[in-house]
């Protein structure tokens, strides 16, 4: 019924609460936008030394700067002592942990286990920095005609993306299920 979606067969005929079909390409992917993000982080920070360079100019439309973010999207909930930043790790930690049950219990397709393992891999990767230096570390400062965009890291480009997944799955979803005949 749903092959153009990629639904996934469930072979063990349950679902666990931390294991099922969709939990392998789930773990596959966040895994690896876990360590490309801290990855980029440390090269950024570590080797490339971007908090000394200040704003340095890659393209007309890119720069890299170091802005450590204390709150979460705009800095909103700003929290500036390491109790806070503890706290809003542990809030991406039990965010992820409630995403990785969805995954292993609800994801019925690629497209949902791709989206919810780069949600949870951009999500931990920004709860470490959060332990690691205090706040999250964002680097890609995109401009044009006088206008600069937020400063954002590679987790943060995985969870839109994650996000714009579900949002999309659910209405390829939703759309399917109003077209079928009563």
């Amino acid at each position: 019924a749903d092959e153009g979606r990629g639904v996934m067969a469930d072979n063990t005929g349950t679902h666990g609460w931390f294991w099922g079909p969709s939990a392998l390409l789930g773990l596959v992917v966040g895994l690896a936008t876990l360590l490309i993000d801290q990855a980029n982080k440390f090269w950024m920070l570590d080797v490339y030394g971007i908090a000394e360079k200040g704003r340095v100019a890659v393209t007309p439309f890119l720069d890299f700067v170091f802005v450590k973010n204390t709150g979460i999207s705009y800095s909103l909930f700003d929290q500036d002592s390491f109790t806070g930043q503890l706290a809003l790790a542990g809030f991406g930690l039990l965010a992820s942990i409630a995403l990785w049950v969805w995954l292993a219990r609800g994801a019925t397709n690629r497209l949902m286990a791709l989206s919810i393992g780069l949600i949870i891999g951009g999500a931990l990767g920004n709860a470490i920095d959060r332990v690691r230096i205090g706040g999250v570390a964002d680097f890609f400062s995109l401009h044009a005609f006088g206008f600069y965009w937020y400063v954002f890291n590679i987790a943060d480009v995985a969870i839109v993306a994650g996000v714009v997944g579900l949002l999309y799955d659910s209405l390829v979803a939703s759309r399917n299920d109003a077209a079928k005949p009563l």
